[in-house]
């Protein structure tokens, strides 16, 4: 298997001007919205891959997802 070609994006000046603008609280609910996108996301592919996970098997694979495997999906 070929290694992954890596990829480096860089934002454009216009929008890092835009960005520099932004006040730390413009900045953090940003995030939080982008955080939150990318659990709907999720959520809509796990439950089209496994439709019949019940919800707490679903919030585990999400945060395992997220964590990048760092979160322990056993239950214990």
């Amino acid at each position: 298997m070929a290694p992954k070609k890596l990829v480096i994006e860089i934002m454009d000046d216009a929008m890092a001007d835009i960005l520099r603008q932004k006040t730390a609280f413009e900045k953090l609910r940003i995030a939080g919205r982008m955080w939150q996108s990318a659990r709907v996301f999720l959520r809509g592919a796990i439950r089209t891959e496994y439709p019949d996970w019940n919800e707490d098997q679903v919030n585990r694979e999400i945060a395992k997802r997220i964590s990048h495997g760092v979160v322990n999906d056993d239950p214990r």
